[in-house]
């Protein structure tokens, strides 16, 4: 046999090992998370009462006929300018224990807020509540119409997108995807809400998540091996950054009129946790992102370029990390920023200048979460790169 043959056998062989290790490392890892995700959840699920109001209804329905429309404009006595009423409307449960029966409900309008929603028609697919209680001659009150059918399908356009273009990986990228979904909704938020330790909670979150996902998506490779320990190091850092920013600027946790409430639990949630696991769960993903495109390329340049020192391979790291910093930043603060627009509208309204607005806890914590993410994304990129080349070229 001829040295070429016996070459083209071990690769090959080394081909078939290596998916075998990554098939092996994939069923681990899934039976691993399901686990965490059940036992967390049925652990904590009845102490947090989640889902679970005495008395409180709220299920889909199909409108199957109209009523009367109800002016209540002129209750006042005198001439407001705002048009409120009622519009009775007889619908069919879809979906729960009242299932098959059609009730009487109502949709309540009021131009004074200004956010009331369209008329109901018949054919519409609605929310309706039923709290005990009856809003002008019906027990069941409108609360919306029913749109999660609507994301459902822009969510299985998302899949689809990502198996056309992603083939196997696309599809373990939606594995990855739902058991973060499910680490934070079905697990996270039932500890909290049962009174569990915040801080370790999101710790342990952030420990499964990022292992996960990598023996998920990329399996037992040094590619994988390079970036949990790179986002596991600017993870740290956000960590640490969050407490210490905590006791320094002396913050309450309360950022905004939901927080407040959250302190009315029993038990009571702590508010520094909230903060904390906002920091530390939301620099993961950024860090995450940094760290693979860092260990990615750093590996296609290490197989195509295998001669190179460590030293020049650290470098290139650095030149990339560079260049994915600046984008990674803005968007970390953009996307803080964006996902609390509503409360930073009204703060500006009821500002003085700019220095009372910057200086309100809301738009503190904000800022400190974007500065924290990009803080550890500055220390995720010179780690990463440091262990890559060491990895990478065995040292």
């Amino acid at each position: 046999m001829d040295n070429y043959s016996r070459s083209t056998r071990s690769k090959r062989k080394h081909k078939y090992t290596l998916r075998f290790k990554k098939l092996v490392a994939w069923v681990i890892t899934f039976a691993i998370s399901c686990a965490f995700i059940i036992g967390g959840n049925a652990a904590f699920k009845d102490k947090a009462g989640v889902f679970n109001i005495e008395g409180a209804y709220a299920d889909r329905a199909k409108i199957t006929r109209m009523a009367d429309y109800v002016d209540t404009s002129d209750e006042l006595g005198y001439d407001t300018g705002f048009e409120s009423g009622y519009q009775y409307f007889y619908a069919e449960i879809t979906s729960g224990e009242f299932k098959g029966q059609e009730v009487l409900a109502v949709q309540t309008f009021d131009s004074l807020n200004g956010t009331s929603d369209e008329t109901v028609r018949l054919g519409d697919k609605v929310i309706l509540y039923n709290y005990g209680y009856a809003e002008g001659d019906a027990d069941w009150i409108f609360g919306g119409y029913s749109r999660l059918d609507t994301i459902i399908v822009f969510a299985s356009l998302f899949c689809i997108a990502l198996l056309i273009f992603g083939g196997i990986k696309g599809i373990n990228t939606i594995v990855a995807l739902a058991f973060t979904c499910l680490a934070v909704f079905a697990v996270f938020i039932p500890a909290v809400l049962s009174g569990q330790n915040i801080y370790l909670w999101a710790c342990i979150i952030c420990v499964f998540t990022i292992p996960m996902t990598l023996m998920i998506t990329e399996g037992p490779t040094k590619k994988a091996l390079t970036t949990i320990l790179g986002c596991a190091s600017g993870v740290a850092m956000a960590a640490i950054l969050a407490l210490s920013l905590d006791k320094i600027m002396r913050l309450t946790g309360v950022t905004d009129e939901h927080s407040l409430y959250l302190t009315y639990f029993d038990p009571p949630i702590n508010l520094h946790g909230i903060i904390f696991a906002m920091v530390v769960i939301g620099a993961m993903g950024a860090v995450m992102d940094v760290a693979m495109d860092i260990s990615s390329s750093l590996h296609e340049i290490h197989i195509k370029l295998p001669e190179l020192s460590f030293a020049e391979l650290f470098k290139s790291g650095m030149t990339i990390g560079r260049d994915v910093m600046g984008t990674m930043a803005n968007t970390l603060v953009l996307a803080y920023i964006g996902s609390s627009l509503c409360s930073v509208l009204l703060m500006i309204s009821y500002t003085t200048n700019l220095r009372e607005l910057l200086n309100k806890e809301g738009i503190i914590v904000e800022i400190m979460n974007g500065l924290t993410g990009s803080c550890a994304i500055l220390l995720a990129i010179p780690l990463t790169s440091l262990i890559c080349a060491a990895v990478y070229k065995k040292k």
